[in-house]
Order: C-alpha cells, then structure tokens, then sequence
C-alpha cells in the first residue's frame, strides 16, 4: 500500500510541476501575443464642427458603455482589481495631465475604436472595440470630436495586470482581444434611419456584442473575471431573458432602473451607468430587434 501512496504522491507532484510549467510557458507566450503587431488598413474620416454632432458624440459616449471604464469625466478608473493579481484600470481619454490620447491623430482614434489596436500597432487588450468596430463614419467621427475637446481630467495610462492562468488562456485563444475577433475587411455600417425600427435597432445592438456575443445568446463572458455571471440569451431561444420583458417600456424600465418587474436586481455586471442614458428611441428600436432574433440556445455567444 504505501508504494502505492508513494507513486500516487509521486504522481500528484509530477502533475503539479506539469502544470507550474504549462502556467510559466503559457505565460510568456501571451505575454508575446499582448505585444504582436496587428496590421490594418486605417481610412480616415472627417470630424465634425458642428454643435448638434459634438451633442450626438456625447450622447454616444455616455450611452454606448465607454463610461462604464473610462468613467463620465473620462479621467479613466478601475475596471478589475481584485486583489489576486488581475488590476485592470482604463486609461485617461481627455486632453488632461496623464492623458494617453494627447497625440492621437484622426487615425490613430479609428485604429484603436474601430479595429482595437494601438497606434505603436500592438492589440488594445482589454478596449471591447468589437461594440465600436460597426459605429458608421458619422457616429465615429461625432464621438471622437467630443472626445478630442472633452473638459481636461487628471489620470493615468492604462492598468493591465493579468494572472498566469489569465495569460495562459490568453495565449491558447480561450480568451480573445477585440482585434482577433473583428473582420478588418468589413466596411462601416451603412447610415439608417434614427428611429424607433427593428432596422434601427440592429445597428445600436452592435455595443452589446462584447458581452452577449454576436448571436446575442450570452454565456460566459471571454477572459471575465470567474465571479461574473454569464450574460443573458436575448434570443427567443432557451435560456431567454427577454420572457421577463413583455413590453418595450418593461424591457427601458430595467435599463433605467436595473431592476427585472418582479423587483429583483439584474446583475450589476451590466453596464448601467451607460444604459440608462440612452433614448426612448434607441431602446425601442434595440426591443423591436430583438423581437426578430431566431431563437438561439443561451450560450452558444
């Protein structure tokens, strides 16, 4: 018996040191995959001057999840930091002291929003440019004119501080940066209508595709930290979330208030501060969308 306890500690050890290697390797080589050169074709577009388009960009910016981590004075804050080796701080987006957009120009902006790499050409890690990859010329241009006169915020570059198993996941494509899953090749959306339309509504549902997924039936959000949740199946299919949401105005009611109608709370994942900004308008449209989905098992992103 006790050679048999002896190989099995033996075993156990062996399996231990197998799996401290596979972590030390692992990590290097998303280390080495953080810092690859991602090539793009970046087009420039115009910036707006005018009053009504630099009121659309803050709109944008306020309702489309970028203050969720780059907060409503874009001064940047803490994403993650849970105190067990993952610390992710966005960075300072203004013209203020720290800032890290100070010498952006209009491409550099496209890069980085559209296409979720760096103007040095490495990927924007943890930027969830697959939500602004499908913004149209007009709403791109619009949000980075507010952007770029923005009131000046003090912060800091960026926090990127990850686990081993983090980087390692990272390395073996279980855990995505934005630029490896957006198709470079596509052009920018087309303009529709602002309107309270299914049409309409296709296009606002792009912000929500980071976490959702592109088929919008949730599951585990890619490279989370392990105590999120999964995101909600907003497809008819099963697992759906949208029975708890007979009407357009119950469906805006939890956006606002982040409440389902039976009272109980929508987990806090969800980026309320943001979605509790946007008009009638748009959640009518994003609802009527919705509508259409074909069902899709909850999961399969």
């Amino acid at each position: 018996m006790n050679k048999w306890v002896k190989r099995g500690g033996l075993a156990v050890l062996g399996l231990v040191a197998l799996g401290a290697s596979t972590l030390v390797v692992g990590t290097q080589l998303g280390q080495r995959k953080m810092n690859r050169i991602v090539s793009v074709d970046v087009a420039a577009i115009t910036l707006p001057t005018d009053t009504a388009s630099i009121e659309r960009g803050r709109y944008l910016y306020l309702s489309r999840g970028c203050t969720e981590c780059h907060g409503v004075d874009g001064a940047g804050k803490d994403v993650v930091n849970d105190g067990k080796g993952m610390h992710v701080r966005a960075p300072n987006i203004t013209p203020g002291p720290g800032s890290v957009v100070a010498k952006y120009d209009v491409t550099d902006w496209v890069r980085t929003l559209r296409h979720g790499v760096k103007p040095d050409g490495r990927p924007a890690i943890v930027m969830p440019s697959e939500d602004y990859a499908r913004l149209t010329d007009a709403d791109l241009g619009a949000m980075v004119a507010y952007l770029r006169q923005m009131p000046p915020a003090t912060g800091t570059a960026a926090v990127l501080e990850l686990p081993p198993l983090v980087k390692t996941l990272y390395a073996a494509g279980v855990v995505h940066d934005a630029a490896e899953v957006i198709d470079h090749t596509l052009p920018p959306s087309a303009p529709v209508p602002v309107a309270a339309s299914a049409e309409h509504g296709a296009y606002v549902i792009n912000s929500c595709i980071g976490c959702h997924g592109n088929k919008l039936s949730g599951g585990k959000i890619p490279g989370a930290p392990p105590e999120w949740p999964a995101a909600a199946n907003l497809t008819p299919g099963d697992g759906s979330a949208m029975k708890h949401y007979p009407t357009p105005e119950a469906f805006a009611t939890m956006l606002k208030t982040g409440k389902r109608p039976d009272g109980s709370e929508v987990s806090k994942v969800m980026p309320f501060i943001a979605l509790k900004e946007m008009n009638d308008t748009d959640v009518q449209a994003m609802y009527l969308h919705l509508k259409t989905l074909p069902p899709v098992a909850a999961g399969n992103r």
